[in-house]
């Protein structure tokens, strides 16, 4: 590891996502957050898609909602959450870092309770599924 690499936590949870065999990566669950006390106000979608949209692919700098990765957002009558997301790819070197990046991001949200997150690959990932903001910003580059 670098001295660079020791500085930036983001470098170094990316170089060792980057390590995970494919099956490893198949199957990624990540988890967050804890039991919402009873009587608590559930957050709502919109509250989790706010948080989603602060969770950005490092290699291309666009956030996991407007890529079109999540492809399912429950939320329980405990105001626990359980996300399915996809990578761009199975072999994407993320794979260990987006699924609990997304997960402790939503695990903030006020009035969640319990956050997984779990990679899918079905349907597989395809460039219709961008936003147009992200349609956008791919143009830029």
């Amino acid at each position: 590891m670098t001295e660079e690499t020791a500085n930036n936590p983001n470098e170094a949870e990316l170089l060792a996502a980057m390590t995970l065999s494919p099956e490893e990566k198949k199957d990624y669950i990540a988890t967050a957050g804890s039991p919402l006390p009873e009587g608590e106000k559930k957050a709502t979608k919109e509250d989790i898609i706010e948080a989603l949209k602060t969770v950005c692919d490092p290699e291309i700098m666009i956030n996991i909602w407007d890529m079109g990765l999540v492809y399912d957002i429950r939320i329980d009558d405990e105001a626990n959450v359980e996300i399915d997301m996809t990578l761009t790819a199975p072999g994407c070197p993320v794979a260990g870092i987006l699924p609990q990046q997304a997960a402790d991001a939503v695990s903030l949200v006020e009035g969640t309770g319990l956050v997984t997150v779990k990679i899918v690959w079905e349907p597989a990932w395809s460039m219709e599924r961008l936003s147009e903001d992200a349609r956008a910003m791919m143009e830029l580059f």
